[in-house]
């Protein structure tokens, strides 16, 4: 009777998600369910376990960029901190610190995308800035189209392209702290 009752409680707690293992008794009692343990180098696979979230539910929109500031992006609701590349399918952090940093290497990842994108957008920062030409005729070469801009007008084009139904991605770098508009005491 005692088993019965605990096999029923089981699995009611299986169906809402919360038995994690075949073996029922030890699946509570699990390191790996613990808050307080940390995964360290010698646990098995789920030491660098990745995770994915599904951004967009309808099929066919892409990523919409909301807003932008010194720091990073909001990117349909995702807080996004530094530079960042935005793709089709997600949203990764772009190792570039400026736009000196846009080299062949760092713009890879853009041209091994498949569906191939139709045109790439780079947000310089808080300027438009010139791109090394070695870059550019690379990304030509891969039939890419590249559009450099400003951060600001490089951000509304994305969202206009990816209005419009384009396959598009951006590489954006954060447009630094604007001091236009700073008064001066003398």
């Amino acid at each position: 009777m005692a088993s019965a009752v605990c096999a029923r409680f089981l699995l009611q707690r299986s169906t809402q998600g919360f038995l994690f293992s075949s073996r029922a008794a030890p699946a509570f009692s699990s390191p790996f369910l613990s808050r307080a343990h940390r995964l360290g180098p010698s646990d098995d696979e789920l030491y660098q376990r990745t995770t994915v979230s599904v951004m967009q539910k309808e099929p066919g929109s892409g990523a919409m960029i909301h807003s932008y500031s010194s720091r990073g992006f909001n990117i349909d609701g995702n807080k996004v901190f530094g530079p960042c590349a935005v793709l089709p399918p997600a949203i990764l952090q772009w190792n570039v610190g400026s736009y000196k940093d846009i080299t062949e290497e760092s713009v890879s990842l853009f041209h091994m995308l498949e569906p191939r994108i139709e045109i790439l957008v780079l947000g310089t920062g808080a300027r438009v800035e010139r791109i090394d030409p070695s870059v550019l005729a690379l990304l030509k070469r891969k039939g890419i189209a590249v559009e450099v801009q400003d951060t600001p007008n490089a951000c509304a084009t994305f969202n206009f392209l990816t209005n419009e139904r384009r396959v598009a991605a951006a590489g954006l770098i954060p447009p630094s702290i604007s001091t236009a508009l700073e008064l001066k005491e003398e």
